[in-house]
């Protein structure tokens, strides 16, 4: 099993930077990619940001140019940078991992961690 723990989440004001963390633990062979998810009151959970243990990206349309995921792979945590935000960036938002166990992926989620955009 993986456990993530995020921290970082809070009140922030439209145009202003927020920095989310999330640190894996427990079983980590096979770790492969690790991102933030993103659900709204009313709205299906979406994609934010993911990175691969290679270091590759990928983002949604939505924050692109915005936010930054990073990764450190030595102590099994990844980042999001979350700069210029909108108030539609209001959201809990959930860490995300992916393990690959004898070729089949397994995924895991955090408890997530409130981001709320707001004068």
């Amino acid at each position: 099993q993986v456990q993530l723990v995020e921290s970082g989440g809070g009140l922030v004001q439209p145009g202003g930077s927020l920095r989310l963390s999330c640190a894996a633990s427990g079983i980590l062979f096979g770790l492969n990619s690790m991102g933030w998810y993103r659900q709204a009151p009313g709205r299906q959970r979406e994609l934010v940001a993911l990175v691969t243990s290679g270091g590759t990206t990928d983002y949604a349309a939505s924050v692109k140019g915005r936010f930054t995921i990073s990764r450190d792979n030595a102590q099994n945590t990844v980042f999001l940078q979350m700069n210029r935000v909108e108030p539609d960036d209001t959201a809990i938002y959930y860490c995300y991992a992916e393990r690959i166990l004898l070729g089949t992926p397994l995924s895991y989620w955090g408890p997530g961690t409130q981001v709320t955009v707001s004068s």
